[in-house]
C-alpha cells in the first residue's frame, strides 16, 4: 500500500529538531536510482558507498542486489533475453514500490537491455515516482581485470557461456542520467557524483 500523503489542512506538530530536519528534508522523498554496466563495472560498491552518505544524512535506503534478487524473487528464472527482461521488471516493481513510499532504492543491477531499462523508466513515470538511470561505463577490459566474482575466467575457460559484454549483448545507455568512468575515479568519487545529482533534483 502507498504512503498516505498529508493534506494542507491537517495541523502538524514538530519539535524543533524535527522542523530543522524537514528543511534539510528530501530524506522523506523515495526515488530508484538504477546503476547499470558491465559484470564488475563497481555498480554495487558504489551503490553501498552511497547508501552509506545517504543513511547518514537520514535517509531511507534499500540496496537490491541482483543476485539476491536472483536467488529470492526470480528464482527458476534463466539468462535468456526473455527470462532476463522478466527479472528486470520484477526488480523495477519493487523499486518502484520502494520509492513511492519514501525509500532511495539503489539497484545495481546489468539490466543489459535498452527495451527492459525503458519499460522500467515508463513505470516509474506511470507512478510520478523519481528514476535516476545511472551508466558506470567501465571498458569490458578493466572488468575482466577486476572479475570479481571469476565469471570472466569462467567464460574464457569455456566453463560459461552467456556473459553479458563478451558473449552475451549489452545494449548501453544512449542518454543516461548520469556516466560514470569508475576506471578514472575512485569509489569515493563515482558516489560523490551521483550524490550530487540527487542533489541537483531534489532528492538529497
Amino acid at each position: 500500500m502507498r504512503a498516505a500523503r498529508m493534506t494542507d489542512n491537517q495541523e502538524t506538530h514538530v519539535t524543533a529538531g524535527a522542523a530543522s530536519a524537514a528543511t534539510a528534508a528530501p530524506a522523506t522523498t523515495g526515488a530508484t536510482i538504477w546503476l547499470t554496466g558491465l559484470p564488475s563495472a563497481g555498480k554495487t560498491t558504489i551503490a553501498h558507498e552511497l547508501a552509506g552518505r545517504l543513511r547518514s544524512e537520514g535517509h531511507a535506503v534499500e540496496v537490491l542486489d541482483g543476485d539476491e534478487i536472483r536467488e529470492f524473487l526470480s528464482a527458476g528464472l534463466g539468462f535468456s533475453r526473455e527470462d532476463r527482461h522478466t527479472n528486470v521488471q520484477r526488480i523495477g516493481f519493487v523499486a518502484e514500490l520502494l520509492a513511492a513510499n519514501g525509500v532511495k532504492a539503489l539497484v545495481p543491477v546489468i539490466a543489459p537491455y535498452s527495451d527492459s531499462r525503458e519499460a522500467v523508466r515508463k513505470r516509474h513515470q506511470g507512478e510520478g515516482t523519481a528514476y535516476v538511470e545511472v551508466h558506470v561505463a567501465t571498458p569490458v577490459e578493466v572488468c575482466s581485470e577486476r572479475d570479481v566474482k571469476g565469471l570472466y575466467a569462467k567464460q574464457a575457460a569455456g566453463e560459461m557461456t552467456g556473459l553479458t559484454g563478451v558473449d552475451d549483448p549489452y545494449e548501453e545507455p544512449d542518454s543516461p542520467d548520469l556516466r560514470i568512468e569508475s576506471h578514472q575515479q575512485t569509489v569515493q568519487e563515482s558516489a560523490a557524483a551521483l550524490h550530487a545529482l540527487l542533489t541537483e533534483r531534489g532528492l538529497a
